[in-house]
């Protein structure tokens, strides 16, 4: 795997999405906090420098190193990065009269610039920022303007450096793809050769170097990540991968009879592990969703760990972590705001000699599908709807006890097995059921009842990063409640949960 294109986070909310559009180009990229270069910035082929929350006018503006990038890679500067280059480089920014956000035209002045390549005249694109560059950097030559932004885009001359104050990575920027691929391709040459075939290719090459004929333990939960994980481990080192897959309690209804079986057949060294009452006991009395996830984090590290020791020199702890999860559980901007943890995104503690290995830590869940079906995984296992490593705990609001999470796999098999039966499940990203720490007054014949309320989540969405509710048929959606109160002993009330992410997230803990 190439290092092809470097992209530098100056923590935007469209960071993400730079990285995906990129790769949709079947051009591989990386995602790195400004203030964070990689060792060999040199070995990239072109550098994007996102947009930002911040202002290059403030006084904690962030600053990026660029001695190594300016003029020597190409770069592309988006939105703040932009405005960074004219501010900080002979050029000014200042506010602008007023909030400039949402769709724009492009006006073209440079159309025979191979940027603007393929590109209409009037062009929509997509603007976001308060601050707007009244001038030019050094060397600065204007490409393009709307009724609002005289300097919408410009380039420096003498160098492969373009500055666009739009964002071409969102939907409404309708050529934003076009921009990107005029870019990396035409301008610095990035040749777009990375595919799930490639991916493969080249991962099970690295392991096989990176692990030798040492022995390897991986995590199997029965989910998309963790067995296409396994797949590539097995195809670099065989028999010295050894799975195990562990049931934590927290399970969905029968799941560890059903995963266990779904694995009989697919080449893997596979065992089963019932840690249930471990887990269990460790959650007793803990309510805090942070607590939990770290309970359930070092309760699996201990069950590992007992594991490991029955393998003898097994060298290695294999984890089926995603990009996703890496970038939710690093913080771009240092101290700020992290939204959850990840148990399995931070290392190993000390006493666990087990070196990690993620064949998966750079790629998109869809990306994982993808190389996945290039494996030839059974369609229907990388259709399967992601499910959180924490499982039940984060969906059980509150405090953990066995009859919760009774109530809650019932609830859930309910709603997962009708998504099923009425052709639902594969236009539904994820779904799953969360059992509410709130009772609710509730009629039963003649009987009065206060008894649990749950809510069900049903998402669309491509990776995670973001996500909408889905409108589901009412009809369903009564069914299934009508069959949850009937079939559920200690629940009345069945609500359905209509957020989208952000604001929201897609679990509620």
């Amino acid at each position: 795997m190439q290092n092809n294109v470097l992209i530098l986070d100056f923590g935007s909310q469209y960071t993400q999405l730079i990285a995906r559009r990129v790769r949709e180009l079947n051009i591989y990229c990386e995602i790195h906090p400004y203030h964070k270069l990689p060792d060999n910035v040199s070995e990239f082929k072109a550098v994007i420098l996102s947009g930002s929350p911040f202002s290059v006018r403030a006084e904690d503006a962030p600053h990026p190193e660029l001695s190594k990038i300016r003029g020597k890679l190409p770069l592309l500067a988006i939105c703040y990065g932009a405005q960074y280059l004219a501010h900080f480089h002979g050029g000014q920014v200042a506010p602008s009269a007023t909030r400039e956000y949402g769709r724009a035209n492009l006006s073209i002045l440079a159309k025979d610039d191979v940027f603007f390549k393929g590109v209409k005249d009037g062009s929509q694109v997509w603007m976001s920022h308060s601050d707007t560059i009244k001038d030019l950097p050094e060397n600065g030559v204007r490409l393009a303007s709307t009724t609002d932004v005289a300097n919408a885009a410009y380039k420096i001359e003498g160098e492969q450096t373009y500055a666009i104050q739009f964002h071409p990575e969102v939907y409404h920027s309708t050529d934003g793809k076009q921009f990107l691929d005029n870019f990396l391709i035409k301008i610095a040459g990035v040749t777009p050769d990375w595919t799930p075939d490639a991916f493969v290719e080249t991962t099970v090459a690295e392991l096989k170097e990176k692990i030798g004929n040492e022995k390897v333990v991986l995590g199997l939960s029965g989910g998309v990540d963790s067995t296409v994980a396994a797949i590539l481990l097995h195809k670099a080192i065989g028999s010295n991968l050894h799975c195990i897959f562990v049931n934590n309690g927290l399970l969905r209804k029968d799941e560890f009879s059903s995963v266990l079986k779904q694995y009989e057949g697919m080449g893997l060294n596979v065992k089963g592990v019932d840690a249930s009452a471990r887990f269990l006991d460790a959650l007793a009395g803990k309510s805090d969703p942070e607590e939990k996830r770290k309970t359930i984090g070092n309760s699996f590290i201990e069950v590992f760990d007992d594991e490991s020791h029955q393998i003898e020199d097994a060298k290695w702890l294999g984890q089926g972590t995603i990009y996703p999860d890496v970038i939710e559980s690093v913080s771009v901007n240092g101290p700020s705001v992290t939204i959850k943890s990840h148990h399995n995104v931070g290392g190993l503690p000390d006493f666990m000699k087990l070196k990690v290995v993620e064949p998966l830590r750079m790629l998109f869940k869809d990306e994982v599908r993808r190389v996945g079906a290039s494996m030839g995984i059974d369609p229907l296992l990388l259709g399967r709807h992601p499910f959180p490593g924490p499982g039940l705990a984060i969906r059980i609001l509150g405090d953990i006890t066995p009859e919760k999470v009774r109530i809650l796999q019932e609830v859930d098999a309910i709603f997962i097995n009708g998504l099923r039966a009425h052709g639902l499940y594969d236009k539904v990203w994820q779904a799953g059921a969360i059992l509410l720490p709130v009772n609710t007054v509730g009629v039963m014949g003649d009987e009065r009842t206060y008894e649990n309320c749950v809510a069900l989540r049903a998402v669309e969405s491509t990776d995670g990063m973001t996500a909408d509710w889905v409108n589901l048929p009412y009809e369903f959606l009564q069914k299934t409640s009508n069959e949850i109160i009937n079939r559920v002993k200690g629940v009345n009330r069945v609500v359905y949960d209509i957020s989208s992410k952000p604001p929201a997230t897609i679990e509620w803990e």
